[in-house]
């Protein structure tokens, strides 16, 4: 018989934050990243997402490109460690609809995949803590000296998601038909769309208007909106209001 699998999205599905973000913090704290380059690039634009006038995209985009900047010619130990520490401090802030589906499909015996676009040396801590089977995340590509070259492979949109998720359908013999797929946002609409059960968690509103341009979509996808301790279960059609 072929494997079911839980393919699950980090960041906003599991995580209630991003894993990126918090080791940002975290390498501000060790001026990897300098409190100057913070205050005049970051500060601005992360104050305007918390109040809600910024769009998350262009933080996530700003965080990115200074990280991948300031990360260049580090050691990949050095991160490694900062990166033990992000996770020992990070991994239990998720959401508890995340928590008790994970505990639900390791409970069934089902094979749990991470498909991240945060920093696979992030990734595969988290992945560890939750006793995933496997992961992909954004792969820091090092030099011939083991420092940070520069390069990335990223893993955070739809296209290297689909990708990803075809490896391990080669290496772990799923039935996609029975497994799972869990995710917020447009970048993992592949994954929802693969699957016979998909379940978007709080999802942003391009996710919900994609899937609602699919009809085989539309149809099989659960909807999942955690708020303070109660859990709403939702139609994929669901009004979406332009704020």
């Amino acid at each position: 018989m072929k494997n079911i699998a839980a393919f699950f999205d980090i960041d906003g599905t599991i995580f209630r934050d991003s894993l990126m973000t918090r080791n940002f913090k975290k390498l501000l704290q060790y001026e990897i990243i300098s409190n100057k380059t913070y205050y005049s690039k970051v500060y601005d634009i992360e104050k305007n997402w918390a109040k809600r006038y910024g769009e998350y995209d262009d933080y996530i985009t700003t965080i990115s490109t200074i990280y991948a900047e300031n990360l260049k010619g580090i050691n990949m130990d050095f991160l490694n460690f900062i990166a033990d520490q992000t996770i020992e401090s990070s991994y239990e802030d998720i959401y508890k609809y995340s928590r008790d589906r994970l505990a639900y499909h390791k409970d069934q015996g089902h094979l749990i995949f991470f498909i991240s676009g945060s920093p696979d040396f992030l990734v595969s801590r988290m992945a560890k803590k939750y006793y995933a089977t496997d992961y992909r995340g954004t792969v820091y590509i090092p030099d011939e000296n083991n420092n940070f070259s520069g390069e990335i492979s990223k893993m955070w949109n739809s296209e290297n998601k689909y990708l990803a998720m075809q490896e391990l359908l080669e290496k772990y013999d799923i039935d996609l038909d029975k497994s799972y797929a869990y995710g917020d946002t447009i970048g993992d609409l592949s994954m929802l769309s693969l699957v016979g059960n998909p379940i978007a968690i709080n999802p942003t509103k391009e996710l919900l208007k994609a899937i609602n341009s699919e009809d085989d979509l539309r149809k099989k996808a659960q909807i999942a909106v955690e708020r303070k301790n109660i859990v709403y279960s939702l139609r994929a059609d669901v009004e979406i209001l332009d704020l």
